[in-house]
């Protein structure tokens, strides 16, 4: 080994392991109350939510094997084990998975996915496609594959926003709902009231942020992930000591060969056992694969395990309490403590989706899935806590509404069950083409995880459709809402920027424009925002021909969303000097991850200041005489002192009589979006009075 690569023989390297095994157990801790507060409280609503009749001591034997297999083959095999490793520099999630994808192979079709990405964005693509896979060249090819690759990525957005809806209103319906044991006389109308009122206050209290109480989520969940299964396992040597034996797959088949359909009816229940699962995987920005692995291997998954055998060994001895198959099962001397703390864990985990309703609704923003909504940062020390007004109110209505109209934890359970089940097989089938086409599996393992979990989450999915139309079509209806929303979006999004690039104005021609004598150069500095990188925007021309004047100093500013989740601070701003004298390009990059506001100092002096030093640094390709670099630089600072103006494009299509029936609909209703969204410009603090807006028609 060479001298200078070895390690000093100190005591540093132990010392610095020990720091980071002493950091990994602290973030495993902080997981309890972020990550599994979904998952950790499913056994408030997964037996109340099953239509049981007359079940037997094998029915139950069968149901606990089953929600065994469950969490050990989704939750330990797919999640821990598998899945938490797909991630997208430390990101996880759906739409780590669909960028992943586009990052290595060019399968993406979004409007970001410009030749002038990063340059570690474009060294992983050619990596990628060096040798492509057959799978790879075919997505490639498909403009029809991609877009259904887009509109399954879309869904399983869709779906965990709903996601967010359900969890809370079953959470803290079901906590709720354990007043009524004690006390028979509450009715079920009193109750889903006082559910309605903790939500209300929950949602009211959101844009005070999580900070000021996150350090209470922990010790709530870790109270919870403890005494649950010290009642399981009280109940297990009380009532029926030998329901391990339930962990034998022979149950499993026996239960079915005696209930045959109806048996398959109730894995639209048993399902819920595993709910919350996907954040395990989406969660992994805020903390890191080892910290969620101990977490969920050492105390969440054998809590479920044992607080299901206790409450299914109850159920064995009391077969008829299975409509309340929590509470009952809860001694009385500790009734009215586990009362408590299953309510405040509800909350917690009802806090969990709500925050990660935010980040997926910011991140789909950011990427330009999702009209503009205001996203305020809650908390100066993580970025990641975010809140939106308008989300925020929308959730807490429709909360509200499901716990009002749909009160039974039935119905409730029959919608939850298929966000649940069509979250985990979009994540298998994106996790398959991952292992496909960038890991290059072996084919026997990706035939084996294909086979095993499609085939499993598929009878689930199969299951929980024959609910629709007992509270299954909830999830649907607000999925498919949003996802007209965001297709609506996207396409008219995706058309201006066709319309940009076809009519967009080139170096050459803005000469031409800028050599006529009618045009007056006028002092100050002048932003012109445009959405296209490799061009100048068609409003320019238009602008120039009606206003008569140019700016001295002139730079067009793009903002570009990159499929990366974060960018380093030195790729931020990506400044260039165009030929015409006064004239720059300005990329502000963002990845899905990131703020949307500029650190530090305000917009206007990080990219001046990144002007200078490139000025300073090269002046095009060739080097330049130190006068002329002075003069530019002189220049600039002049501009600035003259005053500064942003101009931007407000545009929309002129619908001619050429336009066909489905450009009308949804050109008209982007047009709606886009009239009722919030501008971009305010994400990067630029004052009102230095606004002006120019109004264009585009000829769809």
């Amino acid at each position: 080994m060479d001298p200078e690569l070895q390690l000093p023989r100190s005591s540093s390297l132990p010392s610095s392991e020990r720091k980071d095994t002493w950091k990994t157990f602290v973030l495993a801790y902080r997981t309890l109350g972020v990550v599994f507060g979904g998952l950790v409280t499913s056994p408030l609503y997964v037996y109340p939510s099953m239509p049981l009749k007359s079940p037997t001591e094998d029915d139950y034997l069968g149901i606990y094997s089953i929600m065994f297999w469950t969490l050990t083959l989704i939750g330990v095999v797919k999640y821990a084990s598998i899945a938490i490793k797909a991630d997208d520099h430390g990101e996880g999630g759906t739409f780590a998975l669909y960028s992943l994808l586009c990052r290595h192979l060019n399968i993406g079709i979004l409007p970001s996915k410009r030749p002038h990405l990063l340059s570690t964005t474009s060294s992983n693509v050619q990596r990628g496609t060096e040798t492509q896979s057959r799978v790879g060249k075919f997505f490639e090819r498909s403009l029809v594959a991609r877009r259904v690759l887009l509109f399954v990525a879309m869904l399983g957005t869709c779906m965990l926003i709903g996601d967010g809806i359900l969890t809370p209103a079953i959470s803290v319906l079901s906590a709720i709902e354990g007043v009524r044991a004690p006390f028979p006389s509450v009715s079920k109308s009193l109750v889903e009231a006082l559910s309605s009122v903790v939500l209300v206050l929950l949602f009211l209290l959101q844009k005070y942020g999580t900070s000021s109480v996150s350090f209470l989520f922990s010790p709530i969940m870790g109270a919870w992930t403890l005494s649950t299964p010290l009642v399981g396992i009280y109940s297990i040597i009380h009532y029926y000591p030998s329901i391990f034996k339930a962990l034998s797959p022979y149950y499993i088949f026996r239960f079915f060969l005696k209930n045959g359909k109806s048996g398959w009816l109730l894995l639209g229940g048993t399902v819920l056992c595993i709910t919350g699962s996907e954040a395990m995987f989406a969660d992994l920005g805020h903390f890191n694969q080892r910290s969620i692995q101990i977490a969920f291997l050492f105390t969440i998954y054998p809590s479920l395990v044992l607080t299901y055998a206790g409450q299914t060994a109850y159920l064995i001895k009391n077969p008829n309490d299975h409509d309340d198959g929590f509470y009952k099962f809860i001694p009385t001397p500790v009734y009215w403590p586990i009362f408590v703390i299953a309510t405040s864990a509800a909350i917690v985990a009802s806090q969990s989706l709500i925050s990660a309703t935010f980040s997926v609704i910011k991140q789909s923003v950011v990427l330009d899935y999702f009209p503009r909504v205001k996203i305020l940062h809650t908390s100066h020390s993580k970025e990641g806590e975010v809140y939106s007004p308008e989300v925020n109110y929308i959730l807490m209505v429709l909360c509200v509404a499901v716990i009002l109209i749909f009160g039974d934890g039935k119905d409730i359970g029959n919608a939850f069950g298929v966000v649940v089940s069509l979250v985990m097989l979009i994540t298998t089938i994106l996790l398959t083409l991952v292992m496909i086409m960038i890991w290059r599996t072996p084919a026997i393992l990706v035939a084996l995880f294909f086979s095993v979990f499609f085939v499993m989450e598929g009878v689930y999915v199969s299951a929980v459709f024959t609910k629709l139309l007992e509270g299954g079509w909830i999830p649907f209806a607000i999925s498919f809402i949003l996802a007209i929303i965001m297709f609506g979006w996207f396409y008219g999004r995706q058309r201006k920027m066709e319309y940009e690039l076809t009519h967009k104005i080139t170096l050459d021609r803005l000469e031409v424009l800028l050599a006529d004598r009618s045009i007056h150069v006028v002092p100050g500095l002048c932003f012109f925002y445009s959405n296209i990188q490799d061009g100048l925007t068609p409003i320019l021309a238009h602008y120039i021909k009606n206003m008569k004047s140019f700016h001295e100093v002139t730079i067009f500013t793009t903002l570009g969303y990159v499929l990366v989740p974060k960018v380093a601070p030195h790729d931020r701003i990506v400044v260039n000097k165009l030929s015409h004298k006064g004239l720059y390009s300005c990329v502000i990059q963002y990845g899905y991850a990131d703020s949307l506001n500029l650190e530090g100092d305000d917009f206007l002096a990080q990219v001046t200041n990144s002007l200078m030093q490139h000025i300073k640094n090269c002046s095009g390709h060739i080097p330049s005489d130190p006068h002329e670099i002075e003069q530019e630089i002189s220049r600039l600072e002049e501009a600035r002192s003259a005053g500064v103006v942003h101009v931007r494009g407000k545009t929309r299509f002129h619908i001619g009589p050429n336009c066909g029936w489905f450009d009308r609909i949804m050109l008209g209703f982007y047009e709606f979006l886009h009239n009722n969204c919030r501008s971009g410009l305010p994400s990067l603090r630029v004052p009102l009075q230095q606004r002006i807006e120019v109004g264009m028609l585009y000829e769809a």
